[in-house]
């Protein structure tokens, strides 16, 4: 007589790139599958659930439905304050995260990457130097496609995870074989009841189930961070990273000369050299040279990587030079941490254009290089009080306004040859555009129209 088998009850809730992934893998791997979106799902992953006979709903969740489940993959995007969450917890019903369940059908090394700034450039220039190298390497988390289905249909020997505070929240037994926390201030405090500790609380998960093989790279110099570090006990081993002084273990920046030092070996590059300029790529570049070493690549390999690397679009991006002017697009910088990296990245007077949708931003980190290297600023946003407020009086040149087109116009008057129009907001982008990446876009093909103009 067969027996009867049940299978176990998975709930996904988000339909995007990471929930479709994750269905895939969780009906491969037997469970009972459904999928529910509070929105309506993108044609590509809807065409895709159906194709595979998954169960979803979309424009709302059927609350009855998704209680029911043994366990729920839940996408990052939605706050556990949200009450059918509330509810799971109050039920005890798992609620895991993609990268958690996905990491439970590999054996592959996990290289995971957080911190509230450069985790996209680290983890894209990690993913590259392992790739050139010919490693069997995947990309995922917040960055490339889906890990659950790269898990499923193209496994790797490595994969290289950039991961926010809020997938860590709901990972438990994810085992990080190299973790780099780049550095914590003061961001997303809204999913956190406004308490930084439980931020920086929610980053140290990264370290959670690693041993004494494992590897943890950190930025020394985030007060956050080493004052977290302090008070904690970790099995792995530490790898700081430091801009103000050498360290016999770790990486460090010296008089333009990057050093990565590692059980008696030296690596060593000049800045200057490399496509990443300025203070806050030296540290990304650090703990990806420390990242590349744990895995075993040759200073060769390195150096060649570090050369042939492009970043991503919107991180400090020159869009074009027009006239003698550098017009730089930063829009991935939502928060004052990332200005203050970008403005001490530049020798050159700046023009900068701030603004958006402030998050409690505490302007006074950046005040003194403003002062010094800021010659005119533009508040670009649908409510720019705060911004006047505070810089109105501080810079010989204030401008404010509601479009970008205007901004651009009024910075081009102001600035002169060998100097920087940069766009670096400081500010989430949802009062005038749909994102960071269309803000940036936006901003791009404005300068290209005054480059053709």
């Amino acid at each position: 007589m067969t027996p009867s088998y049940t299978a176990k009850k998975l709930v996904i809730l988000g339909g995007g790139e990471s929930g479709a992934g994750a269905a895939l893998l969780g009906k491969a791997r037997g469970y009972d599958v459904f999928l529910s979106d509070h929105n309506l799902l993108q044609p590509t992953y809807r065409d895709l659930l159906a194709k595979e006979n998954i169960a979803f709903e979309e424009g709302g969740h059927t609350a009855e439905r998704i209680l029911l489940a043994d366990e729920v993959v839940k996408s990052p995007g939605i706050p556990d304050k949200v009450p059918l969450i509330q509810e799971l917890y109050r039920r005890k019903i798992p609620v895991l995260s993609e990268i958690e369940f996905a990491a439970r059908y590999t054996r592959a090394r996990m290289i995971a990457i957080t911190g509230s700034n450069g985790k996209t450039t680290t983890t894209l220039l990690i993913y590259h130097l392992l790739k050139e190298a010919d490693l069997s390497v995947g990309l995922a988390g917040n960055v490339g496609n889906s890990f659950a289905r790269q898990v499923l249909e193209d496994p790797k020997e490595y994969y290289v995870l950039e991961i926010s505070s809020f997938q860590l929240d709901n990972m438990y037994d994810f085992h990080a074989h190299v973790a780099v926390l780049l550095n914590i201030t003061p961001d997303h405090l809204d999913r956190y009841d406004y308490d930084f500790q439980k931020y920086v609380a929610s980053k140290f998960r990264i370290t959670q189930n690693q041993t004494p093989d494992d590897d943890f790279i950190y930025f020394a110099e985030s007060e956050a961070l080493t004052a977290e570090l302090s008070r904690r006990t970790l099995s792995a081993r530490q790898w700081p990273i430091s801009l103000q002084g050498t360290l016999p273990q770790g990486g460090f920046l010296e008089n333009g000369i990057l050093m990565a030092r590692r059980h008696g070996r030296e690596f060593t590059d000049a800045m200057s050299e490399l496509p990443l300029q300025g203070p806050h790529n030296a540290i990304n570049v650090l703990a990806a040279v420390l990242t590349a070493q744990a895995v075993g690549l040759t200073d060769a390999q390195i150096h060649a990587g570090l050369r042939s690397f492009v970043n991503a679009p919107h991180r400090l991006e020159l869009v074009a030079t027009l006239d003698g002017v550098a017009y730089v697009n930063d829009s991935k910088a939502t928060n004052v941490d990332s200005v203050f990296y970008a403005l001490g990245s530049f020798q050159e007077p700046i023009i900068l254009i701030m603004g958006g949708v402030d998050k409690g931003n505490d302007y006074d980190q950046i005040a003194p290089l403003v002062r010094e290297k800021v010659k005119g600023m533009i508040a670009l946003g649908k409510d720019n009080t705060k911004l006047t407020t505070y810089f109105g009086e501080m810079v010989p040149e204030f401008y404010a306004t509601q479009s970008l087109h205007d901004a651009l116009q009024k910075a081009r008057s102001w600035a002169g040859p060998g100097e920087v129009v940069l766009l670096s907001p400081a500010c989430a982008s949802f009062d005038l555009f749909k994102s960071y990446v269309d803000r940036g876009d936006q901003f791009r093909n404005e300068v290209l129209n005054l480059a053709n103009n």
